[in-house]
Formats: C-alpha cells, sequence, structure tokens
C-alpha cells in the first residue's frame, strides 16, 4: 500500500486503514530503518491510530442509535 496522508483516513475504509497501520508497525519492528525514518512512521502511526479509534468510536455511536430506535433490544445487551 502507498503512504497516504494521515489527515485522509476518513476517506479509507477501516481495514484500509488497519492495514497501513500494520505496515508501519512491521517497518518499525524490522531492522535497518534509520531513526529520521522511524519517527516518521512512529508519528504516522499515532496519527493513524488516533483516526482510527475515531472512527471505531463513530461506528459504536451508530450502532447505539439504530439500537435505540429498534424495538425490543436494549443497548445494554449488547454492551460487554
Amino acid at each position: 500500500m502507498t503512504e497516504r496522508e494521515p489527515e485522509r483516513e476518513a476517506e479509507l475504509n477501516i481495514e484500509e486503514a488497519l492495514a497501513r497501520l500494520e505496515e508501519i508497525v512491521q517497518a518499525l519492528e524490522g531492522e535497518g530503518s534509520r531513526l529520521d525514518e522511524s519517527l516518521k512512521l512512529f508519528a504516522e502511526g499515532v496519527k493513524r491510530a488516533g483516526a482510527i479509534k475515531q472512527r471505531l468510536e463513530q461506528s459504536e455511536l451508530k450502532v447505539r442509535q439504530v439500537l435505540e430506535g429498534a424495538e425490543g433490544f436494549n443497548v445494554e445487551d449488547f454492551l460487554g
């Protein structure tokens, strides 16, 4: 996958975002990366992780709204 701007993360689907984050983790775990490149990847990873967290929170809110509007479902039944 090509490097994309973290600010454009909202345009990615969650699978693409997670795949890029996994690429970053693998690159950071690998040997041979220069410090400046590692820091750049780390910063991108932190931004992407934040964007993913935000997307998941938005999805959870949407699920809650759907369940609250559905008869016979209690949101609390779905909480872990």
